[in-house]
């Protein structure tokens, strides 16, 4: 039996939802770190796709586990035990509520960050000079969600489609499916969950440092009826005075670069101008007649 839920009905106009897909792609890049050859495996996917799969990558089960497990209980705490974290900082450390209304639940997010301005005493970077951030995402089941494709024929959207503004994002989930990417040609699929591995996503910095030879991905999450979904996003970006612009390693003799130059500190204030889904590498976008 369907029970109807009022709020989700009186909501639809203001959810996000999307036509459904039964693409499940088969065809993403695998990048195992053990081979020799890993490396041209990751030029390559990153030039086809801007995504691939790590396997063997060496890091444990065990600590993997733990972090999701550390990440459940912080999200299933009273909402003032969340609030202790902070206030939502696109900079800092914060903890905050995002994702449709209703009984839908909201998508919270645990944010911590290495920029130097927010780092702690006993705070250390992954890579010396790269701004970090780990965000953990927290997307609860939502039975609603069947219901709603029901009355619609449209997918609950988690959260909506966009580009990572980072150089490279690394993502890993637990066995909730929801996360999908859009291929060259507009096609919307779904990535199969995979506990045990790694993605990894080309950022719009690196797109602009490999002046278009890699390409950053679109990709968004669907709310799942009946599990929930935790993913962990570890984002590696430049330093905030840090000029992006194609590397001159990369770039063949004539090569005009397809951007202007900009700071990721100007990228940023940019991002926050628009909305998730828009070009935001449209802005620094040289034209055909400069």
């Amino acid at each position: 039996m369907v029970v109807l839920s009022k709020p989700i009905l009186d909501n639809l106009a203001q959810i996000k939802t999307c036509k459904p897909t039964s693409n499940i792609f088969t065809g993403i890049p695998i990048v195992d770190l053990s081979d020799t050859n890993a490396k041209k495996h990751i030029v390559k996917a990153c030039q086809d796709f801007g995504f691939f799969k790590v396997i063997n990558h060496g890091v444990s089960m065990e600590f993997l586990t733990r972090l999701e497990t550390e990440a459940l209980k912080f999200f299933k705490s009273p909402q003032q035990e969340k609030e202790k974290s902070g206030p939502p900082n696109p900079f800092g450390y914060g903890n905050k509520n995002i994702g449709p209304n209703g009984d839908v639940g909201w998508v919270e997010y645990l944010l911590f960050s290495t920029n130097p301005e927010f780092l702690s005493k006993n705070a250390r970077p992954v890579i010396p000079g790269i701004s970090e951030t780990l965000w953990l995402n927290h997307y609860p089941a939502c039975p609603s969600s069947e219901l709603l494709q029901a009355l619609s024929g449209r997918s609950l959207i988690g959260f909506g489609e966009h580009t990572d503004p980072q150089l490279i994002s690394v993502l890993r989930s637990n066995n909730t499916s929801g996360l999908q990417i859009c291929l060259r040609d507009g096609t919307w699929v779904s990535v199969p969950p995979d506990h045990t591995t790694f993605f990894f996503n080309v950022g719009d910095s690196l797109q602009v440092m490999t002046n278009g030879r890699f390409r950053s991905v679109k990709h968004r999450v669907l709310a799942d009826s009946l599990k929930p979904r935790v993913s962990m996003i570890y984002f590696g970006g430049p330093p905030l005075s840090e000029k992006i612009t194609p590397l001159s390693s990369v770039m063949e003799e004539g090569e005009e670069s397809l951007y202007k130059e900009f700071t990721w500190c100007e990228y940023k204030k940019s991002a926050y101008k628009t909305r998730l889904g828009d070009n935001r590498l449209g802005l620094f976008e040289k034209s055909t007649n400069q």
